[in-house]
């Protein structure tokens, strides 16, 4: 499993020792308003780990933590998964965040460490994301990565924009550069 770090987060793949704050996060109405509708139980995040684990150890990649570097606690959490967690999809990020980390670039941070890292170590021919055609920020951040909005479809039992990223594109995008930057200044990942 890979741990990946950014200026301001250590990206840990998910594990026990993140259930009180993945608990917090997924237990947040707000934060959960575009994703499921509904906030998580304790046992629900709890199964959601053991999925995670699993996903981690069959394909090489699934949810992070984010943690944050000056603090220690999880702040949120990010993928690189299958689109619909469908092996045979294309490669897909994500994010949710807490509402005390929203609107200080934290997703914007994690999401360029999460795609370079793919793009640098799986090498696939595209990234997609996916968000509730309401959720601003997060089509925001996808717009941050250079991401090109290829319309609604369904996903996750619900109508979504999808946004792509091709290698090319990444290649030539502000944020690889940013995110080239912010290796060389101590970010990094660490199998």
């Amino acid at each position: 499993m890979t741990l990946l770090i950014t200026p301001r987060l250590r990206l840990e793949p998910l594990n026990d020792g993140h259930l009180d704050g993945l608990c917090r996060l997924n237990g947040d109405p707000a934060v959960m308003r575009y994703i499921t509708g509904q906030p998580e139980t304790r046992e629900e995040t709890q199964a959601m780990i053991g999925r995670v684990q699993a996903r981690w150890a069959e394909f090489g990649h699934s949810w992070w933590a984010f943690v944050r570097r000056d603090g220690g606690d999880v702040i949120g959490m990010g993928c690189i998964q299958h689109l619909g967690r469908d092996p045979a999809g294309p490669l897909e990020t994500g994010w949710r965040l807490r509402p005390d980390a929203w609107g200080r670039g934290h997703a914007s941070e994690a999401a360029r460490h999460m795609v370079g890292w793919a793009f640098d170590t799986l090498k696939p021919a595209l990234i997609c994301a996916v968000c509730h055609p309401e959720n601003t920020p997060s089509s925001t951040v996808m717009a941050r990565l250079g991401m090109r909005d290829s319309g609604i479809g369904r996903w996750y039992g619900m109508d979504c924009k999808r946004y792509d990223l091709t290698a090319a594109q990444w290649l030539d995008s502000a944020a690889r550069q940013q995110w080239l930057a912010e290796l060389k200044m101590g970010s990094e990942s660490i199998k």
